[in-house]
């Protein structure tokens, strides 16, 4: 169990997100990328056939929920229709923050 999984539960927080939009060629996976890595979240990134984005968030709670609420704005030059959201059970699971390529 990594370090952190140790703690409180509540404490940390694992949260899916599909943001839908005009999120696709307007830099909004590298973006997520810098304000996860900014805010201190572990996770991915990656863009969805249907032209949505889809991440997954892990960390200290107060952390997943501010990048979360950046999801809702995204980058300029994005324009962000709506954010799904899924928490789940935190697992620890990811050391850094990255963009994957592929569906």
């Amino acid at each position: 169990m990594p370090p952190a999984a140790k703690k409180k539960n509540q404490d940390f927080l694992r949260a899916h997100a599909i943001i839908h939009g005009r999120v696709q060629g307007v830099f909004f996976r590298a973006s997520t990328r810098d304000e996860a890595l900014r805010i201190g979240v572990a996770g991915w990134v990656r863009n969805l056939p249907d032209g949505s984005v889809e991440a997954l968030f892990e960390g200290e709670t107060l952390k997943v929920e501010e990048v979360l609420g950046w999801c809702h704005k995204g980058p300029s030059g994005a324009r962000v229709n709506g954010v799904d959201i899924t928490f789940e059970p935190y697992k620890g699971e990811f050391k850094r923050f990255e963009i994957r390529y592929g569906y």
